[in-house]
């Protein structure tokens, strides 16, 4: 079962997203981070790569694309906060951007 994170994983999990440039959502416990790419179809294929991972942990962002920009918000709604589950997804969507 999913947990929220402790103080301990936070720190460990997210300074490493948070020096990769992910943000932590004002007023909600969530990530957050916007990729831009060269244009529409490098960014909808981006989001193919990533929903075939998302799928597969069963663990979906919310986002949003607009021609070139996908903004991303990660939480998990089911602990009502980050979990191990965001952090891995948002270091999957980095690795992604590098392949």
């Amino acid at each position: 079962m999913t947990e929220k994170l402790s103080d301990t994983a936070r720190k460990t999990l997210l300074e490493p997203l948070l020096d990769r440039g992910w943000t932590l959502a004002e007023g909600e416990d969530a990530l957050e981070k916007e990729f831009l790419f060269e244009d529409f179809t490098e960014a909808f294929s981006w989001m193919t790569r990533v929903a075939l991972w998302a799928e597969k942990w069963e663990h979906h962002p919310d986002w949003t694309n607009s021609y070139k920009r996908v903004a991303v918000h990660l939480t998990t709604h089911d602990v009502g906060g980050l979990s191990a589950l965001d952090a891995k997804l948002a270091r999957k969507m980095d690795q992604l951007t590098e392949a």
